[in-house]
């Protein structure tokens, strides 16, 4: 898991929160979180509604400069910001533990599908964890990141 621990005052934790994400995000974490809340109710889908005010809570935690083109365009990675989103609310006894794999587990698909190309032993151990999910969650988990998507905007360049 990404070793970045952001303090809530630091640079990038507030950047990342109220400004700006990376390419794929038009918005901050915090927007951007709005916009999949948005898109969840506009479906009726409510089972995801928690999930949707969650997913991205450890995003500001992980704001890294990964490469050059992230201080190019001044914007941000997260890597393993699903786990560490997940970490923050695992113990919280009032959430689901539904809630709480939909949150850890929300961009396994995109996950798996990047590192495959990038990283294989990453690939193996995200394929692994996808592989022993329920076929049921699966279409749950695929059908939340079209409300993650939908929640991104248009892409700025």
């Amino acid at each position: 898991m990404n070793k970045i621990n952001n303090s809530l005052f630091s640079k990038p934790f507030l950047k990342s929160l109220f400004f700006v994400q990376n390419k794929w995000h038009q918005h901050g974490v915090l927007v951007h979180t709005l916009c999949v809340i948005y898109h969840i109710l506009k479906a009726g889908e409510f089972r995801f509604l928690a999930a949707g005010l969650l997913h991205d809570i450890g995003k500001p935690f992980c704001a890294f400069k990964k490469d050059e083109e992230d201080r190019e365009f001044d914007e941000y990675s997260f890597t393993d910001h699903e786990e560490r989103s997940y970490e923050i609310i695992k113990d919280w006894n009032f959430i689901s533990s539904y809630t709480k794999e939909l949150v850890r587990y929300h961009y396994l698909i995109r996950d798996v599908q990047k590192s495959k190309t990038e990283d294989f032993g990453r690939y193996e151990r995200k394929k692994k964890i996808w592989d022993g999910l329920s076929e049921e969650f699966k279409k749950d988990v695929a059908l939340f990141m079209s409300y993650d998507d939908l929640g991104k905007g248009k892409r700025r360049r």
